[in-house]
């Protein structure tokens, strides 16, 4: 799974490369006409036509739906959306995010007085006024409303004739962007090659070999929440803008934003709506997470959260680690039936039955690791056990269980069964003991003088004496906390609930809550429209209860937490059939500090450019620069370059060296001055060497294109605003900072693990340099008239002279690209020509006579190099086998250089 996780991020964050194949094309023909509905959009007679999507998946259409012919100029965009400024409203707009599209798609849906496709339950917006986050975002396929065209559907139009060169001008002096098509220019006709990269509807997911019918795309963006954009732009080379390209250069995520990135509208219901996760597995009703990490955090006061339930549509157990800085429905695929799931005191493992409260049949009790879904399962060996529940006793770690689901209706059936506990350590079951005839299923102390049960009636246990509550009448769901003493369970509309009211209701309509005496305290009423099922106490709260909720159709669309102080709901995931939902709570450790802990180590947020896990993968490596903060000499920083290309295990090999590497897709210089000389600087009494990439193409194409990564990105982060602004520690580590940031948001433990363990190096295997693509057109800038490599080669020199300042030495790596460049006019995939990259080299170099802090490692040569196709990951990357050649070279470097380390 490790190297599954890894490759992953190689393929999205690292490689930055897209899907691509031969031109998809479809395998029937389709028409287009004016809509006369619709001002300014095109008819897609779409029923029975279908494409190819990819080299394998084909997708087949029942349905007609509306395109416009052209992308949303500037002029149409601030109609609706007035916060957003427009420079010249005759242009596409672009630099606006996925939900500023969404956000417009709705208000014209509105202004038509028709629903929207899309629903959420708060929005979030940057100091420009562009819409970053979006709470409870959910694609409301069966409304006829405008959105944004699903990839299949802007692939089968764009099929219809797709010919780059059309877009391109390279004599069109407003370089950035070229007009929209008009549509007196193309009456019957969209034209999707040209002006800028298009959002469409689809979150990325894998293609698969299979036919799909009606298809939207990927239930989710997976760990990054990663989006598709399709086209090409202006700065894109008409050969590399292929119909099949899905991404960027870096991951785009919903609330991500760049010049070059705009949007059409499309029309219409998509009836059927199918999506299709990564294992291929199709679904008609996705789960979608409706909250976000920061906002449960104001309840739970912790990011430490994670929701656990059973998908009765799938059988299978569900999961959402909120965590994760894009918390997103995870499910663990299984042949056996799973009920009521829970997590363990440390919520990585999660216990289950095969049979549920109120049923008859034995039941098996699983126990399996919650973060790998591909993980043994672990039986206990008894006849039945059913409804788990994980306790601490003194250093033991237990599940109680109950060995019958039947209901406790009749006292003596009831009576024979029992309530049971069992240890389990190391991955194993130990030997079960018996505690209480009678299954008390709603929960035992852990002193075992107070059980409770509900199903039927409302069983207690208390002081080795057995009592009916709620004066006998009928009740369920019931679950104890062990904080408070209290149960909550629902009821059936009985006389003892309406007395406590003073009113009527159904079946439950309300959350009722008795004391430690069986007398009832509190009712909390279900929202209009629904009722309660699945009751149960949050996990480490005093106040928090979780449960479903269900529609007047019998439905559990929805799981809702409610806090029992203020009777107040708030939605968490909604979906078809959601059932059994657990939520644990984490524990922060407790230890003293000065920090604000709203703000230090918290340095995930959804980032305006490059995505979540750039600041997340920052965060990882901080952790590991903050635990070996003591013991760091040697750090290493840069692009997507290093972190594949230097491995700081092989480096530590050498007992003088301890090294992390603190790479990413978005360090850039103005990232790595941070690293440097603010962490490092500040925090590391032992710094003595500082590797840097120093990715000229990528340099020169950002320098051009965007601000710096800092301004762009983590000034987004209020973790690292935090730190700048106490100007990064330089009276030294500050208690607490560590813990802060491990305990936060924004983490994948799987991936965080593997980073931990790689000391911040990404492996990715030996594909080869695969040709040498050119992702950014090597003239283009020449239209412009600006190259910015004076502005480039004074950062360089300005970061060599803040080294000498700190006492720190600089290895400024060039590293190897694909040898066939040399037969390109470009020095790499991001463009830069090969004569003025040359001359950049040359002027660098004498940089090692002028500072005697720096030293010059080409491993490029100009593509002249002896990295063989072994020690490529692609055309830009080295794999394992490059990183431990240029490693090793490294620390070669490093001896020779006699710098003393200790």
């Amino acid at each position: 799974m490790k190297k599954q996780s890894v490759l992953f991020f190689v393929a999205s964050l690292l490689v930055c490369c897209s899907d691509s194949g031969t031109s998809s094309s479809n395998s029937n023909e389709f028409s287009i006409r004016s809509d006369n509905n619709h001002a300014g959009m095109m008819r897609v007679n779409a029923t029975n036509a279908s494409v190819k999507m990819g080299p394998k998946q084909t997708v087949k259409f029942t349905y007609d739906f509306s395109l416009d012919k052209h992308e949303v100029t500037c002029g149409d965009f601030t109609k609706f959306i007035k916060k957003i400024k427009c420079d010249n409203p005759e242009l596409p707009v672009t630099n606006v995010t996925f939900f500023d599209a969404v956000l417009f798609a709705n208000e014209k849906s509105k202004n038509d007085k028709l629903d929207t496709a899309y629903s959420y339950t708060a929005a979030t917006f940057d100091s420009e006024g562009h819409c970053t986050d979006l709470a409870g975002y959910t694609f409301n396929a069966q409304n006829d409303a405008y959105r944004l065209p699903t990839e299949a559907e802007w692939t089968l139009v764009a099929s219809k004739q797709w010919d780059p060169k059309q877009g391109w001008n390279a004599d069109n002096s407003d370089y950035k962007l070229h007009k929209p098509c008009t549509a007196e220019s193309q009456s019957d006709f969209c034209d999707l090659a040209g002006n800028a990269m298009e959002w469409v509807n689809d979150w990325m997911g894998v293609l698969h070999d299979t036919t799909i019918t009606n298809y939207a795309g990927a239930p989710d963006g997976g760990n990054v929440g990663e989006r598709v954009v399709k086209g090409g732009s202006y700065r894109n080379e008409a050969a590399a803008t292929l119909l099949d390209n899905r991404g960027d250069v870096y991951t785009v995520t919903s609330s991500t934003k760049a010049n070059y990135v705009g949007f059409r509208l499309a029309f219409g219901k998509i009836p059927d709506a199918v999506w299709m996760n990564a294992k291929g597995i199709a679904t008609a009703s996705p789960i979608n997470v409706l909250t976000t990490s920061a906002l449960l955090k104001k309840s739970t006061k912790t990011y430490q959260n994670k929701l656990v339930f059973r998908n009765d549509e799938t059988g299978n157990i569900a999961f959402v680690n909120f965590a994760n800085g894009t918390p997103t429905v995870k499910e663990i695929e299984d042949s056996v039936d799973a009920y009521h799931p829970t997590l363990s005191p440390n919520g990585n493992l999660v216990a289950f039955s095969t049979k549920y409260e109120g049923i008859s049949g034995n039941s098996s009790l699983y126990v399996q690791r919650l973060d790998s879904i591909e993980a043994d399962k672990i039986k206990l060996d008894v006849e039945s056990a059913a409804i788990p529940r994980w306790r601490v006793v003194g250093a033991d770690t237990e599940i109680v269980y109950v060995s019958s689901t039947e209901n406790n209706s009749d006292e003596t059936a009831w009576k024979k069964e029992a309530t049971w506990s069992v240890p389990f350590a190391g991955g194993k079951f130990g030997k079960p003991r018996k505690i209480l005839d009678g299954t008390f299923n709603g929960g035992l102390s852990t002193d075992e003088k107070f059980a409770v049960s509900g199903a039927r009636l409302l069983r207690a246990h208390i002081n080795d004496k057995n009592e009916i509550w709620y004066n006998k009448e009928q009740a369920c769901n019931a679950s104890f906390s062990e904080l408070t003493k209290q149960t909550l369970f629902l009821d059936f509309g009985g006389n003892t609930g309406k007395e406590f009211s003073g009113h009527k209701y159904t079946t439950h309509e309300q959350l009722l809550i008795a004391d430690s005496t069986g007398k009832l305290i509190k009712m909390i009423p279900a929202p209009k429209g629904y009722t309660f099922d699945h009751t149960e106490w949050v996990h480490n709260s005093e106040n928090l209860a979780v449960a479903t909720l269900t529609n007047i159709n019998g439905e559990h669309p929805k799981i809702v937490l409610v806090n029992t102080n203020d009777s107040s709901i708030t939605e968490i995931a909604n979906g078809t059939e959601l059932w059994h939902p657990y939520f644990w709570i984490g524990k922060l450790q407790n230890f003293e500090t000065s920090l604000d802990v709203d703000s230090a180590g918290q340095y995930e947020l959804n980032c305006p450019y490059s995505g979540d896990m750039s600041t997340t993968m920052t965060r990882y490596d901080l952790e590991l620069l903050y635990k070996h903060r003591d013991s760091i000499n040697v750090l290493i920083s840069g692009s997507s370059r290093p972190w594949a290309g230097i491995n700081p295990i092989i480096l530590n090999k050498n007992k003088n060296i301890f090294s992390i590497n603190m790479s990413n897709a978005a360090v850039d210089l103005s990232v790595a001055r941070r690293i440097f000389f603010g962490y490092g600087a500040n925090l590391l009494p032992k710094f003595k060497v500082a590797v840097i990439s120093l990715d000229l193409d990528i340099l020169f194409w950002r320098h051009y294109e965007m601000p710096s990564f800092w301004d762009l990105i983590f000034v987004h982060s209020p973790g690292f605003v935090y730190d700048e602004s106490h100007k990064f520690w330089p009276e030294g580590y500050p208690k607490g900072l560590y813990e802060l940031t491990r305990d936060s948001y924004g983490e994948n433990s799987e991936i965080r693990e593997t980073e931990q363990e790689m000391l911040g190096h990404v492996e990715g295997p030996g594909e080869g340099w695969q040709g040498s693509p050119i992702y950014v057109d090597s003239t283009y800038m020449d239209i412009a008239n600006k190259h910015p490599t004076d502005m480039l080669l004074e950062e360089v020199e300005a970061f060599i002279q803040e080294a000498k300042e700190h006492n720190i030495f600089i290895i400024g790596v060039i590293f190897p690209q694909s040898p066939g460049y040399k037969e390109t006019g470009a020095f790499g995939r991001y463009g830069l020509r090969r004569s003025v990259a040359k001359e950049m080299i040359e002027k660098i170099q004498k940089y090692e006579e002028k500072y005697s802090n720096f030293k010059l490692m080409d491993e490029n040569k100009m593509g002249n190099h002896d990295y063989e196709d072994i020690d490529a990951l692609n055309c830009d990357h080295l794999s394992d086998t490059g990183a431990k050649k240029f490693t090793n070279r490294l620390d070669s470097l490093i001896k020779a250089l006699k710098i003393d380390l200790k």
